[in-house]
């Protein structure tokens, strides 16, 4: 690969529109197949004669593990190859959804859908394939990049879910998981196309000089605003477990059919798709911490709004779409801020901490929901919390600053490095 400097800002090189693609595809089926899970939670509930919270959990557990493995996968990816971590992570993964497939007790969806599904997106998802498509982009195209990356999970959530919904009312929900596992088996293909950029001289004299991993992590944990991307982060983590895992079934408490919730959360990744491509664009030109701000605040409006207004199928849709644009526009722009401060030679181990905050709060949104749901049979607390974390991450956002930790270390970005 020719030097990025000498590569126009408005050019992208074959190479990277290849992994731009491969990527948006791998993270198209590993974040759209986890999306359908809430379709599967009454199903399931009515086999083994479970409540919520006992799925929530496993899906809290899916969470929690998916973000604690982030940084050693990370780790692992940025010493060994992102190709090599997709495959394993890959093959992790569809033993989970297979093994879901086949259990006879609760516990086994614990062990599958909860702890090896988890431990496979950890390896299948944002972390691994952005940090890949970072280092074959210039610096002021990686949000761009990073945002059309996101929009193919976006993407995956509007096809995926109603395909799920489908196999689950036509096959079943056993045979709908071991339909989803051939989906996910196809990222080991799409694997080949997220290559290593070549090494030069210039990127090999600034790795033997940037005082490793261990620097990397001094750097981080002494930034303040590196941990402000964490508590953001968090609050995203939140919302989305709570939105995909249960809102389905919160329409259906409220009257309202099974068929909307399906819908509703594939509005979400439909509307996405857009949010995730703009807000990925407007973080290449804009303040990206200001743009988090915006988001958050506008998250908790909108649930407030749907919160104040009649329920009805039209107005679960409306906040559907609304809340689908503000959806994981959080990562390009929380990615782009990572990379920003500390450049992308530990990308995928700098992020993956970040992203271990993100499914910490995915952890209490998935398992709080379903616990209060169950003991109170309202899931009003966690809607009003929600909007009061909407607002305390944007008040933390705006005051987050992305310029990089040490004007003169090699980590950070520069125009020479791939």
């Amino acid at each position: 690969m020719k030097p990025t400097a000498a590569i126009p800002a408005s050019q992208w090189t074959r190479a990277a529109i290849v992994a731009i693609a491969c990527g948006a595809l791998i993270v198209t089926l590993s974040m759209g197949v986890r999306q359908s899970f809430g379709m599967f939670m009454q199903p399931i509930g009515r086999e083994f004669g479970i409540g919520r919270e006992y799925f929530g959990f496993a899906i809290a557990v899916q969470n929690l593990l998916f973000g604690l493995a982030q940084p050693f996968v990370g780790a692992i990816a940025d010493r060994y190859g992102v190709r090599r971590v997709l495959v394993a992570g890959t093959l992790v993964y569809a033993g989970g959804l297979l093994l879901a497939a086949f259990v006879l007790a609760p516990g086994g969806i614990m062990a599958s859908l909860g702890v090896l599904v988890g431990l496979g997106l950890s390896g299948t998802t944002f972390v691994v394939v952005l940090t890949g498509v970072a280092r074959l982009v210039r610096p002021e195209q990686r949000s761009m990049a990073f945002g059309l990356v996101t929009a193919g999970g976006s993407f995956g959530q509007f096809a995926v879910v109603p395909i799920a919904q489908a196999l689950i009312a036509s096959w079943g929900w056993r045979n709908a998981l071991i339909g989803l596992t051939g989906l996910i088996l196809i990222t080991i293909i799409a694997a080949a196309g997220i290559r290593r950029p070549q090494v030069t001289a210039a990127s090999a004299a600034a790795d033997a000089d940037d005082g490793g991993l261990r620097r990397a992590l001094a750097q981080a944990a002494a930034h303040a605003h590196y941990w402000l991307l964490n508590a953001g982060f968090f609050v995203c983590g939140f919302h989305i477990a709570f939105i995909a895992t249960h809102f389905p079934a919160y329409l259906v408490d409220q009257g309202i059919a099974a068929s909307v919730g399906a819908t509703a959360l594939a509005l979400v990744g439909l509307f996405n798709i857009a949010g995730s491509y703009l807000f990925g664009l407007w973080g290449g030109r804009h303040s990206r911490p200001r743009l988090l701000a915006a988001l958050y605040a506008a998250r908790a409006l909108a649930i407030a709004i749907f919160l104040v207004v009649p329920l009805s199928a039209f107005s679960a849709l409306a906040f559907a779409a609304v809340f689908g644009f503000l959806w994981l526009g959080t990562v390009p722009l929380t990615n782009g801020a990572v990379a920003s401060l500390f450049g992308v030679r530990y990308l995928s181990t700098l992020y993956g901490i970040v992203f271990l905050s993100h499914q910490i709060g995915s952890f209490l949104g998935a398992w709080v929901a379903g616990r209060l749901y169950d003991s109170t049979g309202s899931y009003g607390p966690v809607w009003i919390a929600s909007i009061a974390l909407g607002l305390l991450a944007a008040g933390v956002s705006y005051f987050t600053r992305d310029e990089p930790a040490v004007t003169a270390s090699p980590l950070r970005p520069a125009a020479s490095t791939p």
